[in-house]
Parts: C-alpha cells; structure tokens; sequence
C-alpha cells in the first residue's frame, strides 16, 4: 500500500486523501482506489512481475492503436506495482445482471452488446499490428502445450471432482485431437484470453477494457466464444447468433470469411471454452471453496449440455460420450430451487438498540462503528447520512474505516459462502453507531454493494433510522 501511495506522490504531487480497496475477482492480484477527491486512479499490486509486465506492454500497444484502455500512470521500480487509470465501477457484467433482474435484455442493452462485437476485431488485429508477442505472460502464443494445460485443468480439478469412472489413455487421445482443431491454422491476431463482461468496463457510455495481462497471440475465435457463452450472460441462441453476425461484419474489414467453416471452427471452440470455464470453477470453487465459481457450474454445464444436443464432435467420441455421461450425474441434475440465501443488511442506532432478526434464525453478526471517526459531529454533516457525497467522501478517506470494512468482507465472505453451500436461507449483519446515520448507513451500503458484485446473493438493505429505509436487489 505505502508503494502505491508513494507512486501516486510521485505521479501527481499530490498526498493521498482516499484510499479504498477494491472488490477482488478470481485473480490474486489486489486493486485499490487512491487519490484525491478530485483524482483517483487504481492501484494494483500484483503477484507474479512478468504478468505485470505484460499487462503494461500490452496496454500500451493498445493505447498506441487507439483502442479504449486504461492509461498506466506509473510503474514501481520492482514492477510489482503500479497506477492505471480509474474507469469507475460499472461494468457490463453489472449491465447483464440488471438485465436479468428487469426480465431480459433492451434495446439499450443490445446496442451496447453490438458495440462490443464491433470492437472485438480491432483489438485482435489492431493490437498484433508491429506488437512484440514476447514479452506476454506466461506464454506468446495459443500453442498445444497451453491447450492441453486448459484441458487438464477440466480434468484434474472438475472431472475427477464428480467421481466418474474413464479411461485416461482414450480421453488424452481425444484432446490431441481436439488441440489438432484448435491449431489448424497460424495467426497474427491477438488473443485478450479473458474477454469477458467484468473485463469490459462501461465508461462515458461506452465499453472500456481491462485485466488483459495473460492475453497472446492466438486464434479470433477463442474472444468471440469467451464472451458470447459466459455462463452468467445466460445469451439466448438468437442472441449469439445476432453478435456472432455483427462480429462477422466488423471483422470482414480486416479479413473474409467462409461463414459455414467458421461456425463449425467456432463450435469447437466452444467445447474447449466450456472445459476450461469447468476447470476453473472446479478449482476456485471445489478446491478454494468459493462459493461465486460454485454458484455459476450448473449455468456452464446448460450450456455443455446445449453444445452437446446440437453437435456431434465425431472426431472425438470417447470426450462427447463422457460428457454426456457426466452431465446425466444426478450432481448435475437442473434444480428448480434456486439458490435462496438472503443477505439481510441493517445499520441501527445503539440508542434504540439492536435489530431483531426477522427471519426466526437468533440474530447475526453485529459490528460496532464507534471506534471510528464521527462525520456527525460536524455541523456541515448533521442532516446528511452515510449515503450522501460529502459523507462518502469524509469516511472514504478514513484509513481506519476502510481497514474496518476490509476484515468485515473476509469474515462475512466466509460465512455466505458457508452458508450457500451448506444450503441456508437467510444471513443477518447489523452495522451500529450512535445515531444510525453516518458511520453505520456507510457501512452497510458498502458491504451490500460489495456482497452482490462478488456473490451476486440477494440483498435486503435497511437503514432502521431513515425514511425510504429498506430495498432489495
């Protein structure tokens, strides 16, 4: 943190006034918002120094081509750590989900998809223009070994997860030749990897892009399947055919296409996207027990099981028979009972004593914000509450605050992923300060936002002391 603040003092010379940490995703890497009130930036601190490198390289190239990514401010000298541009907090992935929420996707909505698919083609071809592939992170290039990694992956860490019995030697026959597909042909276009809705940033209505660093040379499709069959996006068919098309049209400005070989290219990339996806939820959900990746396998094993309805590999049988057997575990089975815990979020006033749960469960955690500093006693901040600006602003640039908030996430996180995999209802954190109104609504709006955009759990946030105090999402 201390490098990231000294990197900020060097960049702007300017002494850092807020400091909040960021929500992290899958990646170990830590991201913070630093700065003035007037000027933040993102901080991060990585954990391995060639991927920074990449990521800085490759963010370069990219800003030399015109396309929409953050600027890097500042780099350490050990290269762990630097300063990129602040792009806000609303992602795609946040647009997607309100969608869902809303019963599906608008007009406004599908434009922006459209934008997106008009994009993708220019940082695959525009990035590979005069770019040193080299210096990418772990590897330059798509190549067999890197596909048989992904494919081990599924393997070890999902497959051999649900106890299904296979024959090893038959199975790694069928992933060489699914790698001999793959590997048809040599590009020069660039391969982002993880071109995904919480990757897309939307900043002054348009997409953004970011967390590009394990991007390489590789093959077009390999983007377009990433994103078109996301498991959270829950695109219908019609949908992916459209952007597929949309695709097609931006990308014939660089280079044509036969659009029957290109599909049946495509479907396999799918097969692989999906075995990989598989691996990863395995190993971040099974193995590092979270339970986010947990929650997304039955979304990734429908669209497995529509890939498998609708395509026949025959090249490859002994892997479609073994999915197909794998997706019939009654593990796998489609649930009518959806994931239902409820997350009720309440700040209160110590006056007027501690919330009763509702919910018949005796209670829930409940943190004391006292020790920290009372916005409250400041006459400019008596009738306004911990969702007004100049409060955030005040308590955002409380160290001691944002240090409270930190261990408040890792001890909830714990308990809801616990909880929904242990099949429970309903979670209770109470946030409590003298009045109600500043230290606490503070709290409990921050862990709400941070408890949907990590979990996507149903929320139910109450301020007791406030008018228009309770909404769900």
């Amino acid at each position: 943190m201390e490098i990231l603040k000294q990197l900020y003092r060097d960049y702007t010379g300017h002494e850092v006034e807020v400091c909040r940490v960021l929500t992290p995703a899958g990646s170990p890497r830590r991201y913070y918002r630093l700065g003035t009130a007037a000027h933040t930036v993102v901080g991060v601190v990585g954990t391995a120094q060639g991927e920074n490198e990449a990521f800085i390289a490759i963010a370069r190239q990219m800003r030399s081509k015109g396309l929409p990514v953050p600027e890097v401010y500042a780099v350490s000298a050990d290269r762990m750590c630097y300063l990129q541009e602040d792009l806000g907090d609303t992602s795609l992935f946040d647009l997607i989900t309100e969608a869902h929420r809303r019963g599906g996707y608008d007009e406004a909505d599908m434009e922006l998809l459209r934008q997106v698919m008009r994009l993708l083609p220019d940082v695959q071809w525009r990035t590979a223009e005069g770019f040193d592939f080299a210096c990418c992170y772990p590897s330059p290039e798509l190549n067999r070994r890197g596909i048989q990694w992904d494919l081990h992956y599924f393997k070890y860490c999902f497959l051999k997860a649900t106890g299904l019995e296979f024959e090893e030697e038959r199975l790694e026959d069928d992933f060489d030749r699914m790698a001999d597909v793959l590997l048809q042909s040599r590009v020069e276009t660039f391969m982002y990897r993880d071109f995904q809705s919480r990757n897309i940033m939307i900043h002054g209505g348009k997409p953004w892009l970011i967390d590009f660093q394990g991007g390489r040379r590789g093959p077009v499709e390999y983007d377009l399947v990433s994103f078109l069959w996301q498991a959270r996006a829950r695109f219908t068919p019609e949908m992916r055919h459209q952007l597929v098309e949309e695709y097609l049209r931006s990308a014939r400005r660089y280079r044509s296409f036969d659009e029957k070989a290109f599909d049946r290219r495509l479907q396999y990339f799918v097969l692989f996207r999906t075995l990989q996806v598989l691996g990863a939820y395995g190993y971040r959900g099974y193995f590092e027990h979270k339970a986010h990746f947990v929650q997304s396998i039955p979304m990734a094993i429908d669209n497995l099981r529509a890939l498998l309805a609708e395509n026949d590999f025959a090249d490859m049988p002994y892997l479609v028979d073994l999915l197909r057997r794998m997706i019939a575990l009654p593990l796998f089975e489609p649930s009518e009972e959806a994931d239902e815990l409820t997350v009720r979020i309440t700040s209160f006033s110590y006056k007027k004593g501690i919330p009763e749960d509702a919910s018949g469960n005796g209670g829930g955690f409940v943190f004391d914000c006292r020790a920290i500093h009372n916005p409250g006693r400041y006459d400019e901040y008596k009738q306004l509450t911990g969702m007004d600006e100049p409060v955030i602003n005040f308590l955002d640039k409380e160290e001691a605050m944002q240090k409270f908030l930190e261990h408040v996430y890792g001890i909830v996180d714990y308990s809801v992923e616990k909880y929904r995999s242990r099949g429970f209802k309903n979670l209770m954190v109470n946030f409590g300060c003298t009045g109600g109104q500043h230290r606490s609504v503070y709290s409990a709006e921050h862990l709400a936002a941070h408890l949907r955009e990590k979990f996507g759990v149903k929320v139910v946030l109450t301020h007791r002391e406030q008018r228009d105090n309770a909404h769900n999402s």
